[in-house]
């Protein structure tokens, strides 16, 4: 079976390239350029994913997904405004999965939409061979469970990123080793994207401050200046 990917954006000119960079990829897309059409098939028919822009009128992203979610665990990725955390963190808090900032590259959201389907366990995806059920990872008080995308510290619930996950499953991996930024861009970010080192930056920023929400002394993920960054599991 082919992976189905809704795209929901009033951009016509982003709900075509993206759509054809879907299909150049082996996907199906399905396009809707308002989100009051786009509730009403994506209920009916829901696909494996659905990527929906945030501003929108009549009905904008974020409504879409919550009246969404009261019938549906479909993946979401957002489209976001740069640099516009409120709108994220409302998504993520709202059940998004994960999220991108306008302007993007296409190559980043197929390697999104790829890392989320395959933790969502749709299979199989195009050009993929099925892989094996990942193994969840409990590091002291962090638990990671790759198959369902779920980590808990001490217990209590963290929603991160697909990015942000696997950026904390690569430190997680090997407690006490150093990893660089450029070793922790090619686990979060695959097929030769480029991304600086602030990317990674602000990604181990995020972490940090939402493990602090549940635990305000967390500090298992170590800076090394000038090396990189570690997780202790002490």
């Amino acid at each position: 079976m082919t992976a189905t990917i809704a795209l929901v954006d009033d951009d016509r000119n982003i709900l075509t390239s993206v759509s054809i960079a879907l299909q150049t990829e082996g996907f199906l897309t399905r396009v809707y350029s308002d989100g009051e059409t786009a509730l009403k098939a994506l209920t009916e028919n829901p696909p494996d994913l659905a990527v929906l822009d945030i501003k929108m009128p009549r009905m904008d992203g974020l409504e879409l997904l919550r009246r969404l979610r009261e019938r549906s665990h479909v993946p979401v990725i957002f489209l976001t405004s740069k640099d516009d955390e409120l709108d994220e963190a409302l998504g993520l808090a709202m059940g998004a999965d994960d999220y991108i900032a306008k302007p993007f590259s296409q190559r980043l959201l197929i390697a999104r939409i790829r890392a989320i389907l395959r933790r969502t366990e749709v299979a199989p995806l195009p050009g993929e061979a099925d892989t094996v059920a990942a193994v969840p990872v409990e590091r002291g008080r962090l638990l990671m469970d790759p198959a369902r995308h779920r980590t808990t510290w001490a217990g209590d619930a963290v929603t991160l990123t697909v990015t942000e996950f696997m950026i904390l499953e690569t430190l997680a991996q090997r407690p006490g080793v150093v990893k660089t930024r450029n070793q922790l861009m090619d686990a979060a970010y695959q097929d030769d994207i480029y991304v600086d080192d602030r990317t990674i930056d602000s990604h181990i920023k995020r972490l940090r401050r939402k493990f602090r929400q549940v635990d305000p002394s967390f500090d298992a993920i170590e800076t090394l200046y000038g090396a990189g960054y570690r997780f202790s599991d002490d």
